[in-house]
């Protein structure tokens, strides 16, 4: 029974991996494929064109360029006001403070047309015109409550007698809120930044509505598998998940590097610790 369920959990496991993984080899194998459609069934030869197409593609790479800069600039708006939105509701209680949250909450609970159509009739009352900086707020008023949550559950495990004490010691709230609260949220600010970043990338239907003539990556797509998609997106898509890759290789060193470092550190804590027990 217990082999049954261990060879069963890892048949799961293959399966699951399989399904994710095929679909993305699949669309990687076709950006070698010399057909013109993206397919690798039939194999029509190894080519490297469609890169080369790529690199050639010059509203392909203003696309990128503007996806990059909208997704930047929704990290250094949605992370701020995501986070004095999770302080501000962790202050309060009672009523008020399910009220609120639901407030905050409910933006993610919003079709992403109904922001992108909300946010355009609302800023044109103002002669707001539309383009990439309406996209930024669009997709700001929903990333935000994303933060918000992050910052929130991390507020949990903060204890404010923190506060307290260093408010009786003298400091400032301002020297509090640096020194104490937020090195106590960074780990919380970088998700929080991390998912900002990738939810801003991969929007389309806020974006659609609000950005004007200007092409980002995920319109860039839809008109082109409107007008008839080449393997070209194959090879942006082979180099996306490639720079994912080095990306996710990198953060995982680092933080291997910084446990090592920690071990060794606390290593050397209890070696000082039992040094001192024998000298006394």
């Amino acid at each position: 029974m217990q082999f049954n369920r261990k060879f069963l959990g890892h048949l799961y496991m293959v399966l699951f991996l399989v399904y994710l993984l095929v679909p993305l080899a699949v669309m990687s194998g076709a950006a070698f494929n010399a057909s013109k459609l993206p397919t690798v069934i039939p194999w029509k030869g190894f080519t490297d064109q469609w890169f080369i197409a790529l690199y050639n593609d010059n509203r392909i790479w203003i696309a990128v360029r503007n996806t990059i800069v909208v997704a930047l600039a929704v990290v250094v708006i949605a992370v701020p006001v995501g986070t004095a939105g999770a302080i501000l509701v962790n202050s309060i209680s009672g009523r008020v403070r399910a009220i609120l949250y639901g407030m905050m909450v409910a933006p993610i609970l919003v079709p992403g047309v109904v922001i992108g159509i909300s946010t355009l009739l609302f800023w044109h009352q103002f002669s707001v015109g539309s383009g990439l900086h309406l996209s930024v707020l669009g997709q700001v008023s929903y990333i935000a409550s994303f933060v918000m949550l992050l910052v929130l559950a991390r507020l949990q495990s903060f204890d404010q007698g923190l506060e307290e004490a260093a408010l009786d010691l003298g400091a400032s709230h301002g020297q509090v809120m640096r020194r104490i609260l937020l090195p106590h949220l960074y780990p919380a600010l970088g998700a929080g930044a991390a998912i900002s970043f990738f939810q801003s990338i991969e929007n389309f239907n806020v974006t659609l509505f609000t950005r004007g003539g200007a092409d980002t990556l995920t319109v860039y797509v839809f008109s082109k598998v409107r007008s008839g998609i080449t393997p070209t997106i194959n090879a942006l898509a082979l180099l996306l998940i490639l720079v994912t890759l080095v990306l996710a290789v990198i953060y995982e060193v680092n933080r291997r590097r910084k446990a090592r470092i920690e071990a060794a550190r606390e290593a050397e804590g209890r070696r000082a610790e039992d040094a001192e027990l024998v000298a006394s």
